[in-house]
């Protein structure tokens, strides 16, 4: 990649990671739910998941290349039915019993969210496709940029749970809207994802 596109590969890459999506909006509910400590456990699976999911889109680039131009519209079908998925799930956790409150999330669950978060495929698939391959074909070029993602949407999960956590205190009376305006954020992004921009 030139120089002269570093400062659109940060700014690409800061919008994609402050931007609402699933871990983000997983991290503020688990933060506003439970509190910092077991947001953190799940944070530790959300950059787990984002790490393996980078790694595996430099493979995936470097032996397809450019074949997954044509992929990327299904995988933002399936993302939106995903984020649908978990917007639903988010209001339905709502409907249970006033003052029962499940089990925290852990790493695990942190893990599998961004194992099946298509967000940050289609982010790191098209930061290799935009900003590395047009310029080289170099696996190391790629394996850069795949070791630099994870320090981006990591980073903004720990900015979504740290507000989390402050405002835990002020809406803990107010979960059932929290949980609506997290689901509601979740359909926005899906919609977006599938919209002809």
């Amino acid at each position: 990649m030139p120089l002269s596109l570093l400062p659109s590969f940060l700014l690409y890459c800061y919008v994609g990671a402050i931007t609402p999506g699933p871990a983000n909006l997983c991290s503020l509910s688990t933060a506003l739910r439970y509190g910092k400590g077991p947001a953190l456990r799940q944070w530790r699976g959300l950059l787990t998941g984002f790490s393996l999911v980078s790694l595996a889109s430099v493979l995936v680039t470097y032996f397809l290349g450019a074949v997954l131009d044509q992929y990327v519209g299904l995988l933002s079908w399936v993302g939106a039915a995903y984020l649908l998925w978990m917007a639903w799930h988010t209001l339905r956790s709502s409907a249970g019993p006033e003052g029962q409150t499940p089990e925290a999330p852990g790493f695990l669950t942190g893990l599998l969210v961004q194992l099946t978060n298509v967000k940050i495929m289609v982010f790191c698939l098209m930061a290799m496709t935009s900003f590395v391959l047009p310029y080289t074909r170099s696996f190391w070029a790629l394996l850069a940029v795949g070791l630099f993602l994870p320090f981006t949407g990591p980073a903004a999960n720990l900015a979504w749970l740290f507000a989390g956590a402050a405002l835990q205190k002020l809406f803990a009376n107010h979960r059932k809207a929290v949980d609506i305006g997290c689901a509601a954020a979740l359909a926005l992004c899906a919609v977006s994802l599938v919209l002809p921009h």
